[in-house]
């Protein structure tokens, strides 16, 4: 079996040691070991749990919400219903967010293509393009 030293995993998540320490703090990583001089040792369990971690908090679940769905997770059974409430909730909270985004790339994509074409315009001397030939236009690729 594999180990890792708390510098290891740090780097390998790209993280600082004080946040494995206070994942350990916070219950989120447990049942770390400790070699003859107290340093911590983990192992291939710990590297699952932080990548559903970094998986989660990159999605947007808050430190309680970890805590509540891992909580959760170590009785599958009397919390399933729990489980599927919060992740789809998660779910619907991407959705939200991806429906944002999309309107703000679109944005940054007209207003590209407008100034790009803005500085064409100066570098050749011609009229400047107006605004509302871009506002509604699909500049996707």
């Amino acid at each position: 079996m594999a180990t890792y030293s708390i510098r290891e995993l740090a780097d390998r998540f790209g993280v600082q040691p004080s946040t494995l320490r206070y994942y350990e703090d916070q219950e989120l990583l447990t049942d770390v070991d400790r070699d003859d001089a107290g340093r911590r040792i983990y192992s291939d369990h710990h590297v699952d749990r932080l990548k559903a971690i970094s998986c989660f908090k990159h999605a947007g679940m808050s430190l309680d919400e970890l805590k509540r769905f891992f909580a959760y997770e170590s009785d599958e059974r009397a919390h399933i219903t729990q489980m599927v409430e919060l992740l789809e909730h998660r779910r619907d909270a991407i959705v939200e967010q991806r429906a944002t985004l999309e309107d703000a790339y679109m944005h940054v994509l007209r207003k590209l293509h407008l100034y790009r074409d803005i500085q064409s315009s100066i570098e050749h001397g011609t009229p400047y393009p107006d605004w509302a030939d871009y506002a509604d236009k699909d500049f996707r690729p």
